[in-house]
């Protein structure tokens, strides 16, 4: 009762899925996926026994992987990181919504005291995380116009920003859900899973309110025998299908309106009094 008092419909849906905008033109767009090279710079990551650092795999997967989804009809790929610099993380959330994107990916690979760990996993952010980061989001919008899904919070009052934020965030984790399920049916495929679940977790960079998020965990760069396979340019490009493969498959499933993607599953049965503009139309 107190959400359809406070929520205009005509201003926002919060149970539909995020919603990008079409082009200048009005013509449907491309799907963007956001994708996140873990650490770089000064912070190298993990570090195998044979020097392999975890900045250099991690950006040589992303970008194999921008190359297969730029390839791909009605998909386009942003790489947060494209060089061995620094990003904070707030500044990683802060591009991927920036570039308005319907998918972001955090490419990192694991490491254990125990060599024996193996494997790869799929993260989205914990219920106790998103609770705490719809504070911050909103703490940290306090003083500025932002958008959550195509809504102003500008102008509205502390409890109906709340709300939308709450109800978009929990939207928002659904589909994170529905994601990682899609990049462990891949990444089966490649790589042996250390959880064969979707595993949660306190992550800063899968914290954006209005843009599915996951963190995948490629291998243990800390175990020899994957450190090895992580070396190797063929490996790397096999991780980055994997990953390419959940994320078409959940797209083709999921086409967010307005997209290039949506057209192609459009379809029209005709029946008595269809016109050639009309079908046109």
């Amino acid at each position: 009762r107190l959400v359809v008092d406070l929520i205009d419909s005509s201003e926002a849906k919060p149970r539909e899925p995020v919603r990008r905008n079409t082009d200048k033109l009005g013509k449907p767009r491309d799907v963007i996926i956001a994708i996140d090279a873990g650490h770089g710079g000064d912070d190298p990551g993990a570090v195998g026994r044979k020097g392999t650092k975890e900045k250099n795999v991690v950006l040589g997967i992303a970008r194999e992987l921008k190359k297969m989804i730029d390839k791909q009809p009605g998909m386009k790929a942003k790489l947060i990181r494209d060089g061995d610099y620094f990003l904070a993380l707030d500044t990683r959330v802060k591009k991927a919504r920036e570039a308005q994107a319907d998918l972001f990916i955090s490419i990192h690979a694991d490491a254990f005291k125990d060599r024996r760990a193996r494997g790869s996993s799929v993260f989205v952010l914990s219920e106790n995380g998103a609770s705490s980061e719809v504070a911050s989001f909103l703490a940290e919008s306090e003083n500025s116009s932002d958008l959550i899904g195509g809504v102003s919070l500008d102008g509205k009052g502390d409890l109906l920003k709340l709300v939308l934020v709450d109800m978009l965030k929990n939207s928002t984790m659904e589909e994170s859900n529905d994601v990682a399920r899609y990049m462990i049916k891949g990444l089966k495929g490649v790589n042996h899973m250390h959880k064969k679940h979707v595993e949660e977790a306190r992550f800063r960079v899968l914290t954006a309110p209005d843009i599915p998020s996951v963190l995948i965990e490629t291998a243990f760069i800390s175990n020899p025998k994957e450190e090895r396979k992580l070396r190797s340019k063929r490996h790397q490009r096999k991780l980055a299908k994997a990953i390419f493969k959940g994320t078409v498959n959940y797209f083709k499933s999921n086409p967010p309106p307005g997209t290039l993607l949506a057209l192609k599953d459009r379809k029209h049965k005709i029946s008595s009094g269809d016109t050639l503009s009309a079908l046109a139309e």
